[in-house]
Order: structure tokens, then C-alpha cells, then sequence
């Protein structure tokens, strides 16, 4: 009697187990789809009233469930979203990245790969400091107006690129202010070569030309400097002329004086 007891209870704890898997099955089922729809409208309204961390949530939420639904991409790029807004840059290039490979067709992908352009943009430093973001977002945004040329962030693209180039025209120039006060003039003339070498249509080209000017006469090759002068007349404003003149008759009141 005893053991067809212990057999009984046996058998309803073994019932009640397959009961509470197939509950619990059921209860970790998917949503359907317009439960997802229901939580992308929630996090785009936590995203409309910059409550960034709440939405990051949401849209995580969405990402990890419902990226084999109709609003896979959607949620994939306002997650994106909700860390560029939020200023968290570097994590949403990785959103967006994520999104790009994952859904190459999708009409999120050129919007997304713009937002990675000017993600690096913000990330780039001021020119005192090491330039490889600023050099980063140079390639992205090339590599954006290749594959998009006829994009309408063009205009918004080109003269970031200038702004950008005038930013490394500036450090390279400086590298070359630098070894004027070191009196490392032939090292300065090298500096400013590289930097009209490359960014020669930066307002720092014209400073290059003087510097340049001014590194021969320190070292009182006053022909090498005025015979510069004379091929860089034209595109020096008069000020700049009028500084290169005077750097020249410094070095010639030096070589008379040491006579």
C-alpha cells in the first residue's frame, strides 16, 4: 500500500513538472509582431524625449527579439540613434556597422553610414592632438561620396572634408612653428614641404610659403629666399609679402653687419 502511494506521488510530481516546462515554454515564446510594433513606438517616443538610456533599453530589447521581424532594421538603426544622440559615439558605430552587415538592402543603410562619417567627425580631437579619428572620418566620408555620389549629404560631406583638412593643415603647420623655435630651419622647411604637399588648398598654405621664406633668411640664404618670394608673389596676400620682405632685410642687415 505504501509503495503504490509513493508511485502515485511520483506520478503527479512528474505531471506537475511537464506542466511547468510546457507553461514555462509558452511563456518564453516569441511576442507576435504587433507587440514589437507596440515597443519600437514606446522607445522612438523615449528617443523623442531625449530619454536616451530608457530608449537604449527598449530598442536593445527590440534587437536581441524582433530582428527577424518586419522591424529588425528599424530597431537596429534608432538603437544606433540612441547613442549618437546621446553622444556615445564610438557604440553607435558599432549600431550601425551592425546594422549595414546585417541588413546590406535595407533603406537604413546609406542614412547609417553617413551617421558613422559624423560620428568620427565628432570624435576627431583638436589639432595638438593625435589626428587618427580626424584621418578616419577623411576615409569614411570619401568612401560615403564614392558609393553615394549623388547623396543629399553631399554638399554637408564636401565641406566637412575642408573643414577636416584644414584641421591637419593646421597640426602640420605648427610641426613646423615648432622647429623654428628650435632653430631646426632646415627640419621647418621639410614640415612646411609636407604640408603643402598635402594640403595645399588649406588657408595654411600661404603661412607654409612665409615660413619657408623665413627659415632660408634665419639662415641668411637671402637668394634662396627671395628668389622663393619671387615665385610665391602671386599668391601671397600683401601682408604676407610685406612679412617675407622684412624676414629677407633682417638677414641682410645680418650678413652686412658681419662683414
Amino acid at each position: 500500500m505504501a509503495r503504490f502511494r509513493l508511485i502515485k506521488l511520483f506520478c503527479h510530481i512528474f505531471i506537475l513538472f511537464v506542466l511547468a516546462w510546457i507553461i514555462g515554454c509558452a511563456g518564453s515564446s516569441p511576442k507576435d509582431d504587433r507587440d514589437f510594433e507596440s515597443q519600437f513606438k514606446k522607445a522612438k517616443i523615449l528617443l523623442e524625449k531625449k530619454k536616451y538610456i530608457r530608449a537604449q533599453e527598449e530598442f536593445h530589447l527590440l534587437v536581441l527579439k524582433a530582428s527577424h521581424t518586419d522591424i529588425g532594421d528599424d530597431a537596429l538603426f534608432y538603437f544606433g540613434e540612441s547613442y549618437f544622440l546621446n553622444k556615445e559615439y564610438p557604440l553607435a558605430i558599432s549600431q550601425y556597422d551592425r546594422l549595414i552587415r546585417k541588413f546590406e538592402f535595407s533603406p537604413y543603410v546609406e542614412q547609417a553610414r553617413w551617421r558613422i562619417c559624423e560620428s568620427y567627425v565628432s570624435e576627431s580631437p583638436d589639432y595638438y592632438h593625435d589626428q587618427e579619428n580626424t584621418n578616419k572620418a577623411l576615409e569614411k566620408i570619401q568612401e560615403f561620396l564614392d558609393d553615394y555620389p549623388s547623396t543629399e549629404y553631399r554638399d554637408k560631406a564636401q565641406n566637412t572634408i575642408l573643414g577636416l583638412r584644414v584641421k591637419l593643415g593646421m597640426k602640420m603647420y605648427e610641426v613646423g612653428v615648432l622647429y623654428i623655435k628650435l632653430r631646426a630651419f632646415d627640419s621647418a622647411i621639410i614640415a612646411f614641404d609636407n604640408m603643402l604637399d598635402n594640403y595645399y588648398d588649406t588657408p595654411y598654405a600661404e603661412l607654409a610659403h612665409v615660413g619657408i621664406i623665413r627659415c632660408h633668411s634665419e639662415m641668411l640664404e637671402v637668394e634662396k629666399a627671395q628668389e622663393y618670394l619671387e615665385l610665391k608673389k602671386d599668391i601671397l596676400n600683401v601682408e604676407l609679402q610685406t612679412e617675407a620682405e622684412r624676414y629677407i632685410a633682417k638677414a641682410h642687415k645680418r650678413i652686412e653687419k658681419a662683414k
